[in-house]
């Protein structure tokens, strides 16, 4: 790599705002611009060879609202890697264990625990010794207090009601310019992995499941390496929901999550090539909706982003494990055209672990959002999970999330 002009930190800067009001942009005229074409098309072709509605409202927000950010995003992953290589940039606040907690939800009250002493949370009434642990970590300029992607989570594994549900409070090191951000992504793992290591003296590794969205899905892959460096215990499973892209390359500083993390590691891409990887990092990969980088019902990637989470979530449930069913393939496009003979299996919470490869399926465009849902049941859990005491005044967190203008990278 060439010589890194000591100012890089500014240039991603700004290619970083240049990409937020990119998309701001797109969100607030994307409506318009349709509109336009629409018009255009019906004053000048037959209207018999017009594509559908469907297929042209499809085509259309793919080609404006995801491709162009995939040109950026390549852009300012070459230039991350330019800077990483060069060891010019470092993170302006590194991590301090000290100021990091596993935050510790039930259904009625939520408790922090110091990752330096998490034997704390194990002695805590709220802990369940004899429960499965899942324990979160979420993306850039998320906190554990006002993050829908928690509440969600939260809900959902209070509702399942078998598991202690654990979220990562990463305070300010995950809260800043996103570069550095990803820089601290490594070190924080390690913390996590310390943390584990104690909380390994009262439970298996065997009921220990990590799972991370967008930054925080390399922050689990990190935890997962340097426990098995530490105590040469292996995670069961890890799972990644629509792993960050830029700044992260196999084989460069920041290589993020991998298979080899867990046991068995299970990946959902919903926004690829883009805000998220394309290219496969699990043992299992799935595309919902195939390759494209706007999911189904969103105009932004933003929106398709979030997509991983809320999917997953929706799995958790009980009752919705087989909302998402999805089959071995090389393209949407081959299994819409039924050229993929395996076997459905489920993706997100009952993934079968002995899996590999890609797999591709249909997903719908509002919650829920698996082509095997049901709205009755998704109607009868809408209290589930929450505190008994607050399902009256409390508003269920919207598993739904829009195409509007918000915060880039946000769990």
């Amino acid at each position: 790599m060439g010589r890194v002009p000591a100012k890089m930190h500014t240039l991603l800067a700004l290619l970083l705002q240049l990409l937020v009001a990119s998309i701001h942009a797109i969100e607030w005229s994307l409506p318009d611009v349709i509109n336009s074409i629409g018009n255009v098309g019906t004053s000048i072709v037959d209207p018999s060879l017009l594509p559908t509605p469907q297929g042209l409202l499809e085509g259309s927000k793919q080609l404006i609202a995801g491709y162009p950010f995939e040109f950026v995003s390549n852009s300012l992953n070459v230039i991350c890697s330019q800077a990483l290589a060069s060891n010019k940039i470092k993170s302006k606040y590194s991590p301090d264990i000290n100021k990091m907690n596993f935050q510790l939800q039930t259904a009625c009250e939520k408790k922090n625990f110091p990752l330096t002493s998490p034997e704390s949370m194990w002695k805590s009434p709220l802990f369940d010794v004899k429960k499965k642990v899942v324990i979160l970590a979420t993306g850039w300029t998320t906190t554990v207090n006002g993050s829908d992607t928690i509440e969600v989570f939260s809900k959902a594994y209070n509702c399942r009601g078998d598991v202690n549900f654990v979220a990562v409070d990463a305070a300010r090191f995950v809260d800043t310019l996103y570069t550095w951000s990803a820089f601290n992504t490594e070190e924080i793992g390690e913390n996590i992995a310390l943390g584990l290591v104690k909380l390994l003296d009262l439970v298996p590794v065997e009921n220990i499941h990590l799972i991370g969205h967008s930054l925080g899905a390399h922050i689990v892959g990190s935890a997962g390496r340097h426990l098995q460096h530490l105590t040469n215990q292996t995670i069961p499973r890890i799972t990644g929901l629509d792993p960050a892209k830029p700044c992260f390359n196999e084989g460069e500083a920041l290589s993020g999550l991998m298979r080899g993390d867990a046991h068995f590691v299970d990946v959902i891409h919903s926004n690829p090539g883009v805000l998220g990887k394309r290219d496969p990092v699990g043992d299992v990969d799935f595309y919902p909706g195939g390759m494209s980088p706007l999911a189904a019902g969103c105009f932004s990637v933003t929106c398709a982003h979030a997509r991983s989470w809320e999917y997953f979530a929706e799995t958790v449930f009980p009752g919705n494990e087989r909302n998402f069913m999805a089959t071995r393939c090389n393209s949407i496009s081959k299994l819409r055209d039924f050229r993929c003979p395996g076997d459905e299996v489920p993706m997100g919470y009952a993934v079968p672990q002995n899996i590999k490869g890609n797999y591709f399926l249909e997903v719908s465009a509002s919650a829920p959002f698996g082509m095997h849902a049901s709205v009755v049941r998704s109607a009868h859990l809408e209290h589930c999970g929450l505190c008994p005491e607050s399902t009256s005044t409390t508003e269920v967190p919207s598993t739904t999330t829009t195409g509007k203008p918000g915060s880039w990278f946000s769990g």
